[in-house]
């Protein structure tokens, strides 16, 4: 294990879902020859994120499957409650406000969160200073008017 902090990238949703921005980070991980670890807070959740991966788009799907299924290791794009990294991922995607548990082992983390869910802006606000005063790698991203994701911090 590295002692190197993993960067950590805030996505701030405003006008796009995290059904529609998830495939498009997850598909840019995979051509880095990493592999993506998604944390979920509930197997409800981790349901409706394993449908669309399957049916995003009409002529592909991401290969994925469960850390409670079969060959979780060689899974490229594995999805879990407990967080832990069984397909030795480098990118950790935090998506509902689950835990952000143990991250030196990942090179990247994505803290995906709804900016129209006042909860969510709010946990999520909670957590960027929370890793700011820890020292952490930070950036935030947040989509123009145009829907491009800009780098505001």
């Amino acid at each position: 294990m590295s002692d190197a902090k993993p960067e950590i990238w805030f996505y701030h949703l405003e006008r796009s879902t995290l059904e529609q921005v998830l495939p498009t980070l997850l598909e840019r991980t995979l051509q880095r020859d990493w592999r993506a670890l998604i944390r979920g807070a509930t197997s409800h959740r981790l349901d409706d994120i394993d449908e669309l991966l399957w049916t995003y788009r009409d002529d592909s799907f991401l290969p994925h499957g469960r850390a409670d299924g079969d060959h979780a290791a060689r899974q490229p794009v594995l999805l879990s409650e407990s967080g832990e990294n069984l397909n030795g991922a480098q990118a950790l995607f935090i998506v509902d406000d689950s835990e952000l548990g143990a991250m030196q082992e990942f090179a990247r983390c994505f803290i995906i969160f709804d900016g129209r869910d006042e909860q969510a802006l709010n946990h999520a606000r909670g957590r960027w200073r929370t890793l700011k005063a820890d020292g952490a790698d930070l950036a935030y991203w947040k989509q123009s008017d145009e829907g491009r994701w800009e780098k505001a911090a």
